[in-house]
This record gives C-alpha cells, structure tokens and sequence, in this order.
C-alpha cells in the first residue's frame, strides 16, 4: 500500500481527483492530489510563488507515463498478490509495508539533497486521528480488490466523488454547482448497474462476492470521510499535502504493526516463492513511482492535464480488468461503467468551469 490515494490494493499516495481510489495505497494517491489543487490555487489567488512548471514538455510527459503505468501496474500487482489465500489473509501487514515504503519515499524526497518539499512535524494528538482513518481508507479498499474483480473494484471506487461531496455538504456546508450535481446522478446509476450485473446469480463474472460488494462500499465511504478531514487539517495544522502524508504514513504504519498478531494470518515466509516476493517489491517500486509522478504531474501541468490523466487510468484499469477476467461481459455491466465514467467526466467539466 502505498501509502493517493486508484488498484490502490491501496497506497499513500498523493490525491487524484478522477482516479479515486487506489491507493493508497491505490487509494491514497486518489486523496491527495486534490488538496494540492486547491493549494496551487490558492497560491496563485494570493500572488506567491506557485510550483514552477516543468519546462521541458518531454520531461512531463515521462512523468505523466511514469504515473499512469504505475497507477495501472500497482492494481493488477496487488490483485495477483490477493489472489494467493496466504497473502490475503495479511491485509494489515500489507498495508504496513505500503505506509512503511510511503515515508521512506517522501522522507528521502525532502532531504536537503533533493528538497521537493520541507519537512514539518505534528504532534502526535493532532495527526493520530487522521493516521486511524487513513489506515482504514487503505485495508477497506484492499478487502475489496481481493475479493471483486478488478473492474467492479475501479467501477466502485467511483462513487468517491458523490460521497465525498455529500460529506463536505453535511459536514462543512461546502456546495458544488447544480450541473455537477446532476452528473452524479449516472455515477451512481452507473454503479449500481455494475453492482447488480456482476454478482447477481449467473453473473458471467465470478470474482464479485458479496463481501466484496460490502468492502467495496465501506471503503468508499472511509475514503470520503478521509478526504474531507483531509482539507479540514490542511487549515487546522497549516501543512500541505505532502507534509502530512510525511507523518501520516509512519504513524499509520507503527500503528498497524501493533495490530497484526491479533487480526492477521502471516504465511509460511519460507513456503513464499520468489515471484511472489518479486510481485511485492514491484508493488512497493510502484508506489514509490506514484508518490513522485502525481506531484511532479501537479506541479507541472496544473488541474485540467490532471484531471485527464486521472480519466485515462480509469478507462485503461477498468478496460484491462475486463481482459484480466478472461470471461464474457455482460452488455448492462459495460453500460454501467460507461455511464459512471461519463458522469465523472461531466462532473470534473461542471467544477472546473465553475473555477
């Protein structure tokens, strides 16, 4: 997991508006990037200096395939990972080794050698609530992947941008545009469609469980509550984006170590065979790559190159994931998943050109 986060298998990762989910792991990287939006705006609003844009359009377009194989690849890594019985059953050490890979990345990134951004401490009453929720928005979504098909998995992850803004209206009061508000509409009718098609009785998919719907769904609610206490301690702590992943993720992953003896079935390590250790470095790799693209895409290309390069890696998992399953698709099921990525992208026009 890294610890922005799309799948996430969640990863912290630094928020994507449109890829919502994965990752932290996945999912972590999905909760960050927009609060690096908004404080890129805001800069710009208050005149200061904003993150210079990449002046070489070669060097942003290997970021931007850097991130989009890695978002995709993290996915897939992770599915083939919870396929095996022994490593599903240690979600939590899992998650702990993404948290773990997660600070290494932003603590090594934030060195004086290459100073991608300042360090900044919380107190640990101040940051602990936040670390809890972010551990949950993680293993929730990483319940689901193992045990959904891939595609049901990125389809539900979806549902972020609804719950995310009916939390920050019953929470915060904060309103979104009437036209956004009516593109949620398909996204939700798009889910559903999924939903139902993919585990009814003689669904031709057989991935989906119902604990996986349940996962699925339960996940999607942590990652909505997760992001808006995202932005509530960006003004509560005045840190960034970036600076409070920095001490989420080693919190949340001294956390979890203390859970494992109690909820976790550890496999026989010496029974793991080496392509399976390769998969989980590859996993670890991919998250260090998320980290670093997401911000470097944020930085350089600003919220609308964003925005569709988060619609790009949706399409592109959900498309894969059909292939991954090897088995026939129902004609319902790809009309959910076009009318739920159609309402995002409606949505991602309405607020943006209320911006």
């Amino acid at each position: 997991m890294a610890t922005k986060h799309e799948a996430t298998a969640t990863v912290a990762e630094i928020e994507d508006p449109t890829f919502f989910e994965q990752e932290h792991d996945i999912e972590m990287e999905e909760q960050e990037t927009d609060e690096l939006l908004e404080e890129k705006e805001q800069l710009d609003e208050e005149g200061a200096e904003a993150p210079t844009p990449a002046k070489r359009p070669s060097k942003l377009l290997f970021w931007i395939g850097v991130n989009i194989i890695a978002t995709t690849s993290i996915v897939f890594i992770n599915k083939s990972i919870f396929d095996d019985p022994a490593f599903r059953s240690a979600q939590v050490s899992f998650a702990t080794f993404h948290f773990l890979v997660t600070f290494a990345t932003l603590h090594t990134v934030s060195s004086s050698k290459f100073a991608f951004f300042e360090r900044k401490r919380a107190a640990l009453r101040d940051i602990l609530p936040l670390a809890a929720a972010m551990c949950l928005n993680v293993i929730l979504p990483n319940l689901s992947l193992a045990y959904s098909s891939i595609t049901f998995y990125q389809t539900a992850r979806v549902l972020l941008t609804p719950i995310t803004a009916f939390l920050n209206y019953v929470l915060y009061r904060k309103t979104i545009p009437r036209q956004a508000v009516c593109a949620l509409l398909p996204v939700c009718a798009g889910v559903a469609m999924v939903t139902y098609f993919d585990v009814r009785p003689g669904a031709t998919t057989k991935e989906t469980s119902f604990y996986g719907v349940v996962f699925a769904l339960s996940g999607v609610l942590m990652s909505g509550i997760y992001t808006c206490w995202i932005g509530h301690y960006h003004q509560k702590l005045q840190m960034s984006s970036l600076q409070l992943l920095h001490n989420q993720s080693l919190l949340g992953g001294v956390l979890l170590i203390y859970l494992i003896p109690f909820v976790d079935t550890l496999p026989v390590f010496s029974e793991v065979s080496l392509h399976r250790w390769i998969m989980i470095m590859l996993s670890g790799l991919c998250a260090c790559l998320l980290n670093l693209s997401q911000f470097a895409i944020i930085a350089g290309a600003g919220p609308v190159a964003s925005t569709v390069v988060g619609h790009s890696k949706t399409v592109t998992i959900v498309t894969l994931g059909w292939i991954w399953s090897g088995s026939v698709i129902s004609g319902y099921s790809i009309l959910g998943v076009v009318v739920a990525i159609g309402g995002v992208i409606l949505y991602s026009t309405a607020t943006m050109y209320k911006k």
